[in-house]
């Protein structure tokens, strides 16, 4: 008994001498690769392009890794990069996400680097901006498969690096993003059984993690709705039917739907309406009148309920009013759900990096994030990067989507460090 004790000992000994080796072996290779690390993510920045239209993207991603000599498929969901590091040693097969395009937002920081870029978007000449920060997701993929992949002898099984075109959704009319990747056979071909997934978030200390077991990111659907009315002289209302002021009313009846109908103790939901198209002259009623909204759910009983709650609101209104209307609700990202066993076992990985006080759960939020596709295939795990500097109030910090959004690159190594940890100890620490 004694002897075996003395085994166990021991090889708790080994183990806790080759992790430790490894952390460092982790530290040092990320440190050589920060000015790479930070010189990726600002040509990134200085260059977005929009969902399903990153061809230049998916060529300089390409090109900056052709070094590390890895198997690498171009033009995944048509215009992603797999990119393989395949140990030759029997392991777990796990999955690297980063997403690399930009928002249709003009950019307002002052920075050296800031974009400049023009496009078209629905119609209409946008500027295009890393609003969101996929080109620090990209940037901080990049430098793991070259951590990794110095590290490789040291590793089993294989790693995919998932670099993944139209996060924010592929154009009307097109397939993109994580369900296009899935459908072309992403995870049955490379034989993904776990993945793990990053975002910046701009309202956290860089130096910090968030995490939430569970749903942690909402469901995201498309709410359309057309409404009918008798198109009349501006000076006559009553010789028509006004779809404008009908549409008024129920866009203030789509939110009582929210703060009256729905147990909110449960969980959160929003109906935002945030496109409106109608009219073409100051002094006529238009006859019909679009409006194009999102709704934000994180369980999916409310969400059928608030779809159901939806359509009767809006028709009944639109009766009153002498108009109809017309529903449409196109289903978008599904709840984001972070697996309870896999990210229990993980957390551990990110502790190490920053320290025990510096990983904190958060609630659940309504953004959206199409990593969800992912964690319905397999267990994966999802957690928030800190990209604020420490000295700006949160209050200030500008949020994502918006033309001042600005991250603090000081804590971008950080995530580098969370994803190599996360590979290395899921390894050892899996069922």
């Amino acid at each position: 008994m004694r002897n075996l004790i003395c085994l166990f000992l021991t090889f708790l000994s080994i183990y806790a001498t080759a992790q430790t080796s490894l952390e460092k072996e982790i530290n040092d290779y990320a440190l050589k690769i920060e000015a790479d690390l930070i010189r990726w993510r600002r040509h990134l920045h200085a260059n977005p392009e929009l969902s399903n239209r990153e061809y230049n993207t998916m060529e300089y991603i390409y090109k900056e890794l052709s070094a590390l000599k890895l198997p690498m498929e171009k033009g995944a969901a048509r215009t992603g990069v797999i990119a393989l590091l395949d140990t030759g040693k029997p392991g777990p097969v796990i999955g690297l996400r980063a997403d690399i395009d930009g928002l249709p937002v003009k950019e307002r920081v002052k920075l050296e680097f800031a974009a400049k870029a023009e496009t078209e978007f629905e119609g209409k000449k946008v500027g295009v901006m890393h609003a969101c920060g996929h080109d620090a997701h990209t940037a901080i993929l990049m430098a793991t498969a070259n951590v990794l992949t110095r590290m490789k002898d040291q590793l089993t099984g294989k790693i995919v690096f998932v670099f993944q075109p139209a996060e924010e959704g592929a154009p009307v009319g097109e397939e993109g993003g994580a369900a296009l990747l899935i459908k072309e056979g992403l995870i049955k071909k490379y034989g993904i059984e776990v993945m793990f997934g990053l975002h910046m978030a701009a309202g956290l200390d860089a130096g910090m993690f968030q995490y939430k077991t569970g749903g942690t990111m909402a469901a995201s659907d498309r709410l359309e709705i057309k409404v009918n009315g008798k198109q009349t002289h501006g000076s006559r209302p009553w010789g028509g039917v006004d779809p404008i002021v009908t549409s008024a009313q129920i866009i203030m009846g789509l939110q009582t739907i929210v703060s009256r109908q729905i147990d909110l103790t449960k969980e959160a939901a929003v109906i935002t309406i945030g496109q409106i198209n109608g009219g073409v002259r100051n002094n006529i009623i238009p006859e019909d009148l679009i409006m194009i909204g999102t709704i934000r759910t994180l369980d999916a009983n409310m969400q059928k309920s608030i779809h159901d709650k939806i359509k009767t609101t809006v028709t009944h209104i639109a009766e009153s009013a002498g108009a109809t209307a017309e529903v449409t609700i196109t289903p978008g990202y599904p709840i984001t759900v972070n697996d309870a066993g896999l990210t229990n076992r993980m957390l551990s990985s990110l502790e190490k990096v920053v320290g025990e006080n510096n990983v904190r759960v958060t609630v659940a939020s309504t953004g959206a994030e199409d990593f969800a596709f992912y964690a319905k295939e397999v267990p994966s795990f999802f957690f928030f990067l800190g990209g604020k500097d420490p000295n700006v109030s949160p209050l200030d910090a500008a949020p994502h989507h918006t033309p001042e959004f600005c991250l603090d690159e000081s804590g971008f190594l950080l995530g580098v460090k969370a994803f190599c940890n996360l590979v290395v100890d899921y390894g050892n620490l899996r069922p």
